[in-house]
């Protein structure tokens, strides 16, 4: 009785107030939601209209708007065909990365969390105690032993780990584990273990229940997972860059970018123009699956 009380007080005291107030509230709302928009988007701004002058304008002017924007597909065409920059094998070894990192990642990652949900022991807490504390260590901390571990285990494998794929993606999965496990083991230990035992008992084994009955409930929170370390790995810079080297054979988009970048000149108008180039898969991406985005986000967050 005292919680029904309680409760129907809160709801009179939402009632009464006044519809003056609460407009007021909502145009505030909607003034501050205004100003964050125009705040995260103003440097994507000064890309785009820096991209359409050209060098010695930016530096006298980077806050006026171009004179001709035409001259941002003159850049383009520049930044495109210029053999430094290489921006198709940049892109595709971007992709690659990207793609290759994400599919391991999400499904190792989810593995890993059913385990360490299902199984209740001091090891598995550990376990995932472990990883919730690997989150918090800076990546500047493990730069200089990852290096040279993976010297060591190139010369000990016979692989080469350093300037190639496989070690820039193992590294990948290594680094992004860690939270997508924590998100996966908090969205796992919500689903009833009750469907498991169902299948078990149909003659299921682990595995199938893993990927026929749990695998399929994950959809939600698997966009939520994608979209956060796809956006980290698509950007990502200083991993790379130790892992393959900025004048190496391959180079992912951002390393792409330092093409331009010289002891001495900085073609602001072709960097500019490269980086314009880089986010845009990411922008057209979000464009066309952001109904999908969403409604995973929501679907994760209701479930």
């Amino acid at each position: 009785m005292k919680a029904q009380n309680v409760a129907s007080t809160k709801n009179v005291a939402i009632d009464e107030i006044p519809e003056g107030r609460k407009k007021i509230g909502i145009f505030l709302l909607e003034i501050l939601a205004i100003a964050l928009v125009l705040l995260f988007l103003f440097p994507f701004f000064l890309v785009l209209i820096n991209s359409a002058k050209q060098s010695a304008d930016i530096i006298i002017s980077p806050l006026n708007m171009p004179e001709k924007w035409g001259q941002l597909f003159t850049n383009m065409n520049n930044v495109i065909h210029n053999q430094n920059f290489n921006y198709w094998k940049s892109f595709f070894s971007s992709l690659f990365i990207t793609a290759v990192s994400l599919v391991l990642i999400s499904l190792f990652s989810s593995m890993a969390a059913w385990i360490l949900v299902r199984n209740k022991t001091k090891w598995s807490n550990f376990i995932f105690m472990t990883l919730v504390a690997a989150m918090i260590i800076p990546f500047q901390v493990v730069m200089l032993p990852l290096l040279s571990t993976f010297r060591e285990l190139s010369d000990f494998i016979g692989i080469r780990m350093l300037t190639s794929y496989k070690g820039l993606i193992f590294a990948y999965i290594g680094f992004g584990g860690s939270m997508s496990v924590f998100i996966f083991h908090g969205f796992i230990k919500s689903i009833p273990y009750e469907l498991e035992e169902a299948a078990l008992i149909d003659g299921c084994t682990p595995e199938g229940t893993f990927f026929r009955i749990l695998f399929p409930l994950l959809k939600p929170i698997q966009v939520t997972v994608l979209i956060l370390n796809g956006v980290w790995i698509w950007n990502d810079f200083l991993l790379p860059s130790l892992m393959l080297g900025l004048n190496g054979k391959i180079k992912t988009l951002p390393i792409a970018v330092t093409s331009f970048v010289g002891s001495y000149v900085k073609q602001w108008d072709l960097i500019l123009t490269a980086a314009l180039l880089a986010m845009l898969p990411i922008i057209v991406l979000f464009i066309f699956a952001q109904k999908q985005i969403i409604r995973g986000m929501v679907e994760g967050a209701i479930k």
